[in-house]
């Protein structure tokens, strides 16, 4: 009987939690994104440290007169009617960055294109609309830099982008019905994640860490800075309720290069920890850390190495109101 009862508890919370489902890329992802992020927006501002600590703080920035303005002009209440954004980035700097935004909720496109005209009246400077072939765009041109574009695509879905071209090509995939163009290895890491998550991300940086320069004091890095370099994929997990959790999983060429990741990451960690003792003594006010630091963990799987981290809720009120 009383392993009866467990069962049915056991499955009556399965029901309740729901199960974990492999997140799928967004159709409208660029090709060529080396590095891809999901952002469950919704999910977040439900979570209830979020709640506790940062949700009266939102809710008045976006209640100041400029922002409920421009927000009512616009139809949109990011509170209830934005729920999750996809981005697709490239490149190897900041000169050669191509990045796509996608926004999915609830729209108004008659209320957004009218207040991009307003806007356009108002600071010509800044902002503009432009016709790109058959597609209406919004332009943003800030005071340094590149500009930026945006549409709406329908009423649940806006994108911006770094360019023209990389709107024009999201605005026809979305009437493909093919899936993500995106490369299999981002796909495959994705699908390995959950949508449920608050947020994720995930990179291709093979080579690209191979002339990072990591500081020799005050911890030794000098194992990290070897293993880096045979890195091929990285991927970020956040989960926020009423914790924060996090998970970093370094993908490595081959499992000797796991191994020496792992033993590198273990002993920043180890190292770390034996600095902080002496930090909170100079200064208490950071005695949070040595408690986020005591959740660390590090695991070597194959050619992976996940680490795994938590903040809690306490700890969270702690940093944002220290004692003493």
């Amino acid at each position: 009987m009383r392993l009866s009862r467990l069962g049915l508890a056991v499955t009556l919370c399965a029901a309740l939690t729901g199960p974990a489902r492999a997140a799928e890329p967004d159709k409208l992802l660029p090709a060529d994104a080396d590095t891809v992020a999901y952002v469950n927006f919704k999910q977040i501002l439900e979570a209830d440290v979020i709640k506790k600590y940062a949700l009266e703080q939102i809710k008045q920035a976006l209640a100041g007169q400029d922002a409920k303005k421009i927000l009512e002009e616009m139809g949109l209440d990011p509170m209830k009617d934005i729920e999750k954004v996809w981005i697709g980035m490239s490149g190897s700097g900041r000169d050669d960055t191509k990045a796509l935004v996608v926004v999915h909720g609830k729209f108004d496109p008659e209320k957004l294109l009218k207040a991009a005209e307003v806007a356009s009246k108002k600071d010509g400077d800044k902002f503009s609309v432009v016709k790109d072939g058959g597609n209406t765009l919004f332009k943003f041109q800030p005071e340094n830099g590149n500009p930026a574009y945006g549409t709406v695509v329908n009423d649940s879905t806006v994108v911006m982008g770094t360019d023209k071209k990389i709107i024009a090509t999201a605005l026809k995939q979305n009437e493909d019905a093919k899936k993500a163009p995106i490369a299999a290895e981002l796909t495959t890491l994705i699908k390995g994640l959950d949508e449920k998550a608050s947020l994720f991300a995930v990179s291709q940086v093979k080579g690209k860490l191979d002339s990072v320069k990591l500081p020799a004091d005050p911890i030794d890095l000098s194992g990290l800075a070897k293993a880096l370099p045979k890195t091929n994929t990285m991927s970020i997990v956040l989960r926020v309720s009423a914790d924060v959790n996090i998970e970093v999983t370094f993908g490595m060429k081959d499992e000797d290069a796991a191994e020496d990741m792992g033993a590198a990451l273990a002993k920043v960690i180890k190292d770390v920890g034996g600095f902080v003792p002496a930090l909170v003594a100079f200064e208490p006010k950071a005695k949070p850390l040595g408690e986020i630091l005591k959740t660390i963990t590090s695991d070597v799987k194959k050619n992976s190495v996940v680490v795994k981290g938590k903040v809690t809720g306490d700890t969270i009120g702690k940093m944002i109101t220290p004692e003493g």
